[in-house]
Order: C-alpha cells, then sequence, then structure tokens
C-alpha cells in the first residue's frame, strides 16, 4: 500500500511516498481503508519530534511508527478479535496510528460510525481537532447557557470547533481572529468577533477564555477572565523553545492555579467513542459543522503540513486518498 513515512524526526522534507505492507488488526483493533486523514499540528510535533518532551513516548532517537496522521475517516475491512459493533464495510471516522496512508489499523474504543451527513472529507476534520474542542468546552471550561466566552483563534482547526460547541451550549461567545477570518468566524455563530490586528482583547471580562493561539503571557489572559472564571491552555504553536515551547505556559498555570480564584487547566484532550458519537449527535442536529480549508492528495502530505504550519489553515486541512 502506499504510505507516507519518515525515517528520522525533521522538516517536512523527511517525509515521503513509498509502498509498505497493509497492516494487520490485532485483539480489540479494527483495519481501515483510509479514505480521508486530517492534518492537525500534533502531526507536525510527531514529524520534528519537538518539543523534545514528545519523544518520551514516540521514540527518542527516531519515530517508533513510521506512518504519520491521526484523524481519519474510512472504510471497515477487517475486525481484530474481541471487537464487537463493527464488521467490514462499516463507514467509520475516529483517531489511528498512522492515517496518512491507504490502510491503518485503529483501537475499536477510538472509532465511532461517520456521520450520515457528512461527507469522508468532512469527517476526517472532525476527531483529533472536534476532540479537542469538546473536552476544552464541557469538562474544561465547564460551559453552561448564559455565560460569556473568549476563543482565541476562533478560526483554526479548534477553535472554530470551540465557537460551534460553547455556542450550543448557550453561551454569548466572542471569537479572536484574524481579518480574513472576522465573516467565516460569524458564520459558525460567534455573537462578536475582534480583529486581533486591530486590538489585542476586548476590554471586558469572560467567565471561560479557551485560548488556542498560545502566544499571550498568563497575565495578559487572566485579565480578561473573570474572578472565578476558567481559562483553557490549548497547546501552544506560537512558543519558541525545543524542550517545552507553549507547554512551560501550562507548567506555570498548573502551579498558579491552586493559589487564585480562577481556574487555570492544561488542557489534556479526550479521545474515544463516547466523544465521537457527542459529536455526531451534534453535527446530525445541525448545531457542529466541519470546516475544511483544503483538500490534498496522498503525495502532498509535506505541503499540507508546511500550509498548517504557515498559519494559512482556515479550519482543517485533509488528505484525500
Amino acid at each position: 500500500m502506499k504510505a507516507i513515512v519518515q525515517d528520522r524526526y525533521g522538516s517536512a522534507g523527511m517525509l515521503r511516498l513509498a509502498d509498505i505492507d497493509v497492516p494487520s488488526a490485532g485483539a480489540g483493533q479494527v483495519l481501515v481503508q483510509v479514505r480521508a486523514a486530517g492534518v492537525d499540528p500534533g502531526v507536525w510535533h510527531l514529524m520534528t519530534g519537538l518539543p523534545y518532551l514528545v519523544r518520551l513516548g514516540y521514540g527518542l532517537r527516531r519515530p517508533r511508527s513510521r506512518v504519520r496522521g491521526m484523524d481519519l475517516a474510512g472504510v471497515v475491512t477487517a475486525v481484530g478479535p474481541g471487537v464487537a459493533g463493527f464488521t467490514p464495510g462499516d463507514e467509520v471516522f475516529g483517531t489511528g496510528a498512522g492515517s496518512f496512508a491507504e490502510y491503518t489499523v485503529a483501537s475499536a474504543g477510538r472509532l465511532a460510525p461517520k456521520p450520515a451527513a457528512l461527507s469522508f472529507a468532512q469527517a476526517a476534520a472532525v476527531p483529533v481537532s472536534g476532540q479537542t474542542a469538546l473536552t476544552a468546552v464541557r469538562d474544561a471550561a465547564r460551559v453552561r447557557p448564559g455565560q460569556r466566552v473568549l476563543v482565541i483563534g476562533a478560526g483554526g482547526g479548534v477553535g472554530s470547533y470551540a465557537v460551534q460547541l460553547a455556542k450550543a451550549a448557550g453561551a454569548h461567545v466572542t471569537g479572536v481572529c484574524g481579518p480574513a477570518k472576522l465573516d467565516l468566524v460569524r458564520g459558525l455563530g460567534a455573537d462578536e468577533v475582534v480583529d486581533y490586528t486591530r486590538a489585542d482583547l476586548p476590554d471586558r471580562r469572560y467567565d471561560a477564555v479557551i485560548d488556542t493561539a498560545g502566544n499571550r503571557p498568563l497575565s495578559r489572559l487572566r485579565r480578561v477572565l473573570a474572578p472565578k472564571g476558567s481559562l483553557v491552555l490549548v497547546g501552544g504553536e506560537a512558543r519558541a523553545g525545543k524542550w517545552l515551547q507553549g507547554f512551560d505556559r501550562q507548567l506555570r498555570a498548573l502551579a498558579l492555579s491552586p493559589w487564585v480564584g480562577q481556574r487555570l487547566v492544561p488542557l489534556v484532550a479526550k479521545e474515544g467513542s463516547d466523544n465521537l458519537a457527542a459529536l455526531t449527535e451534534l453535527v446530525d442536529a445541525g448545531r457542529l459543522t466541519p470546516l475544511v480549508d483544503r483538500t490534498w492528495p496522498l503525495a502532498s502530505v509535506p505541503d499540507a503540513i508546511r500550509h498548517l504550519k504557515g498559519g494559512h489553515a482556515t479550519g482543517k486541512a485533509v488528505i484525500i486518498i
């Protein structure tokens, strides 16, 4: 089968299209013929091995898994021992190990039936970013009806879902994004939008701030947070440093949170069939729409990653296989 592989950490130039063996589904696993695969910042981290903290789980000197990609949507072709609920021919979406390939294996607990209303490309844009946003809005920020929520990076992969999920929860939502994305974020349901090139952050207090941009200091974010509000930190893509990058800010938040009235929450996203089912319910109800920036063929994965890392994506970039 065709797959995008890498043999050592590095830039997108390390990735190449190669012929490799089709994997086999083990116990509790499902073999999926991949029709589409999403591109998210996690792919860049695993490709580069940065921050170095990543390598503790994925290989110290070289990637333990040669194939990149996590988001997927496709068709079940085989199931391993102990798998119930999936049969060959089922259309599914979720996360797997190495989705930039014609076939991949995934844990059955990280898959769910593909929403019927979505194409494979749209469904592949949901799992990682959608579940990250769901964890941020529902579990970390604990957004409730009538609250005021600020989403920073509202036009990106996670931010576009966070705006919709906070709105679906009954909140008054303000989205912060660049000038080219203002109308798009309004269309996602934001009650107010802020162009960060004209104003940093609004001069008011919010019950919850969800920061997906990662480039503002904690002190600045806390100034727009209500005294008992929740600040959720999603990654740290814009911060430098090979060892921790934006995660140094998350560690400071973790240390500071017990000593202040505000909740400062470094996000740990949850992935699983239950969360995928919750997102599907919202899709079916017309309250959640995946935002696909553009699609790329499998051989162009390096270009798609460069596009994402350059900050050009509006929503999710998706690989069509």
